[in-house]
This record gives structure tokens, sequence and C-alpha cells, in this order.
């Protein structure tokens, strides 16, 4: 167990999540419709697609607690066990799935921000990756106009602390993502870039 601040980090692995399910799912749409997701999404959809996870005995959930209250929650799978479209980049590539490691989402409520809780979601679904044997970790991100109307004032990405850990936008690896916007009434696809780390040509972190 890790304490930061006033907050527990605790990790778990498939099936040990569903006691969450409705909690994370809950978490997933509060935090995604902020800027840049926008994200409109369904309590239905959102613990389907969390089932998934759930189902994968390679997954991994971070959590972060405040009390019993679930503040903040990082997720990852191997890829050859991910939806068949997050799979399609690599396979296209010529890049073998079976060695890598997808991070899915990492979501924090605004007010636990900044006392380092993302590094500890970072640190523990990598050590869970290595200990599995996976030498490439990845993830995505949407990609959002700079012009964006609802980007707010003084937006800053997080592309700086990701290269910071190791990460890289890896050229060519693009996938498209639909949902709908919180200003939209219908689904719009997006670009999601994919972000690398190879381990094995990394310096530890």
């Amino acid at each position: 167990m890790h304490e930061t601040m006033r907050v527990r980090i605790d990790t778990f692995s498939g099936a040990d999540i569903r006691p969450w399910l409705d909690a994370l799912a809950a978490l997933r749409i509060h935090v995604f419709r902020d800027f840049p997701y926008l994200y409109d999404g369904s309590a239905d959809y959102e613990r389907d697609y969390l089932s998934g996870y759930a189902e994968s005995p390679g997954s991994v959930f971070v959590l972060a607690f405040d009390g019993d209250r679930v503040v903040g929650c990082a997720t990852g799978l191997p890829l050859a066990e991910a939806h068949a479209e997050f799979r399609q980049p690599f396979a296209q590539a010529g890049m073998a799935v079976a060695e890598i490691f997808y991070f899915g989402e990492s979501v924090l409520e605004r007010d636990y921000r900044g006392q380092g809780i993302g590094h500890a979601f970072f640190d523990r679904r990598e050590d869970h990756a290595r200990r599995l044997g996976f030498p490439i970790t990845i993830f995505c991100a949407v990609e959002r106009a700079a012009d964006h109307p609802l980007r707010p004032h003084g937006y800053r990405p997080l592309d700086a602390f990701w290269h910071k850990r190791g990460y890289h936008p890896a050229p060519g690896l693009i996938a498209e993502f639909s949902w709908k916007d919180v200003d939209h009434g219908h689904e719009t696809a997006k670009t999601m870039q994919y972000w690398l780390k190879n381990h094995h040509e990394s310096s530890p972190t």
C-alpha cells in the first residue's frame, strides 16, 4: 500500500475489481466530461467496457481511495486481450501484439491532482507489466485542435509529463474512436495518438 497525502492507493487484478465497477464507471463519466475528451457517456456502456478488463486475468486496476471513496483509477491489460480496434494499428505496423501491454484510462478527481498520484498510477501499472514479462507499454490520447471552442484558457496538455515518464508519440500508430461530445447530439470520430515506451531501451524512471 502506498500513501500519498490522505489518499490510499491499492492495486487489483482481474475479477477482484468487480465490487468497484459502478464507482469506476461514474468516475470515468465525471472526469472525461472535461476537455480534451468532452465525453458524454452512459453508466451502462461504462460498466460493460470495464467488465472486459475484469474478465482479463492479466489486467491491472490501480485505485486511489479517500476513505472508502474511489477518487482515481488507472487501468491496463495485455494488448492481445483488448478490443480489436485497439490492436489493429499495431498489427498493421507489423508489431508483436503479444509483447505490448496497453494502459487504458487514468482518471483522477480534480481536487486530488498535483500530489504525485499520476506517477503512482504509472509506477504501479509499469511494475505489473514488467512482472508479466511485457517489454513495451503503450497508451493513447485524443488529439484536439488548438483552437477548439471548448479548450479552457490556460489548458496545458500532459505531453511533458508523459515525456518525463519515458513515453513518446509513436509515428504512424493512430487509431480512430467515436463517442458523443458534451456539445454534440451524436457521435463523431476522434483521432487517438498512441504513445509508447520500450522498457528495454528506457532508463529507470
